[in-house]
């Protein structure tokens, strides 16, 4: 993990949560600990995350407001709630974070459209189990039902991969955008997730024919570009057990 990939990461960090816990945050805070430009970063973004908590908390519900919605239900009258002294105020209130927000994440960059959102998109959602649109051990018939539903059928397997029976597909999207992922059986409850992309959708696709490897939660990944296509090959293993399928 690189402090980039680390920063992706962290800024889902809240300060106080529970999220020192999950294998992938820990593993971010580890290296914070050994780079200082990092530790600096990881500083600040958590400041501004107690500082937005600290406002949020300053938030006081105005007194008889809970009345007010109450009476209004009970008399059946069209309230407008936006001119209510109560909801000033409180419209004033969020107005201050949303200031606080603005100010302090403008200068972020987006990166949400980069390949490593998406790459950490497909793979994360492994873990929460992808429903099969086709269940079957075929791997022509998968090639056939994608190429059928307009999917990317003209993916390109390795041969170790080209051996391996078919467990079933679906079609994902990105941004509006059609994934293709084939599901590969590789022994020993040990499933490979293929997901296909057009490489013209990514800003920053990987290179040629040099697979990257990544570890998010707990699989591992091997990314590539070949031909017209970026492909995203995860599972439960080491990268030892990745390379065995390139």
């Amino acid at each position: 993990m690189d402090s980039q990939r680390a920063k992706e990461i962290l800024l889902l960090y809240r300060p106080g949560t529970a999220n020192a816990d999950d294998a992938e945050f820990q593993e971010a805070l580890d290296l914070v600990k050994q780079d200082p430009q990092l530790r600096q970063w990881f500083d600040e973004h958590c400041a501004r995350q107690s500082l937005i908590r600290d406002r949020l908390k300053g938030i006081v519900v105005p007194a008889g407001l809970k009345q007010q919605i109450i009476e209004g239900i009970a008399a059946r009258k069209v309230i407008v709630w936006w001119q209510q002294p109560a909801f000033r105020i409180l419209a004033a209130a969020a107005a201050v974070v949303l200031l606080i927000s603005a100010v302090y994440f403008w200068p972020q960059p987006n990166t949400s459209n980069n390949f490593a959102a998406y790459r950490n998109r497909m793979v994360r959602n492994i873990q929460r189990t992808y429903p099969m649109d086709m269940v079957t051990n075929d791997v022509a018939e998968i090639r056939q039902y994608l190429a059928q539903k307009q999917g990317h059928a003209d993916y390109v397997l390795s041969r170790p991969m080209q051996k391996l029976p078919g467990i079933g597909c679906a079609i994902l999207s990105w941004r509006g955008n059609k994934v293709s992922l084939i599901c590969l059986d590789a022994g020993q409850q040990k499933d490979l997730y293929l997901f296909v992309i057009s490489r013209t959708e990514l800003p920053d696709p990987p290179p040629l024919d040099q697979p990257q490897f990544s570890r998010i939660g707990r699989l591992m990944s091997a990314s590539w570009s070949h031909g017209d296509k970026t492909y995203v090959l995860a599972g439960h293993g080491d990268e030892g057990f990745i390379k065995r399928y390139l």
